[in-house]
């Protein structure tokens, strides 16, 4: 008796589970399906914004990215993705600026781990979710991201010019009469130093 009550027994489980799959199943039958349409929904899909797919300079609307070449970044990649290339040029009133010429990002060992942003001072980098970045030759994943044309130093006015010519002078003037005071304050200690030598000592 007791081997046919557990034979009923099992198939009274069996029949359960089987009940309670199926009751599973036939929820997802009936389930809105939520399944991309990938990529015949290209153009209309939104893709989340914490999606990180591709590295990039963020552009004004003159066409400026604020990168000043610190390599901050550059440093800050875990594996050598970023790289800087800087130049010196010369600024209309006459002093020396460190300006980006290349900024080299190579997505192929890209982590995406966002430390490149995150320690931007200039907030110049931004990750944007465009992720069809699929090409047949690893070469192509090595981009450059300043590609658009440097706009050329600003032009000074000849009242600016002037002013700092004016500056300059000024200047030079100042480090002149600073050396002369010192030079004579100099003097003055070594004549007085001369003078105490010379006077005859008490007996």
């Amino acid at each position: 008796m007791s081997s046919v009550k557990d034979y009923f027994s099992s198939l009274g489980s069996g029949i359960l589970s089987l009940v309670k799959g199926m009751s599973v199943t036939g929820k997802e039958f009936i389930t809105p399906k939520i399944t991309e349409k990938y990529p015949e929904n290209r153009e209309t899909h939104e893709w989340p914004e914490r999606f990180r797919a591709v590295l990039e300079l963020i552009y004004d609307e003159n066409g400026n990215h604020k990168c000043i070449g610190c390599g901050i970044c550059e440093r800050s990649c875990p594996n050598g993705t970023i790289k800087l290339e800087t130049k010196i040029v010369d600024t209309p009133d006459g002093k020396k600026k460190k300006k980006l010429d290349k900024y080299i990002y190579d997505l192929g060992s890209c982590t995406f781990c966002q430390l490149c942003v995150t320690n931007c001072p200039q907030h110049a980098l931004k990750f944007k979710n465009d992720f069809e970045q699929a090409v047949f030759t690893r070469s192509k994943l090595v981009k450059q991201l300043n590609y658009l044309p440097e706009p050329p130093e600003p032009e000074l006015t000849p009242e600016q010019k002037a002013k700092i010519e004016a500056d300059r002078l000024a200047r030079i003037e100042a480090a002149k009469k600073a050396a002369a005071e010192k030079k004579a304050a100099m003097e003055k200690a070594v004549a007085e130093k001369a003078a105490e030598g010379e006077q005859p000592k008490s007996e």
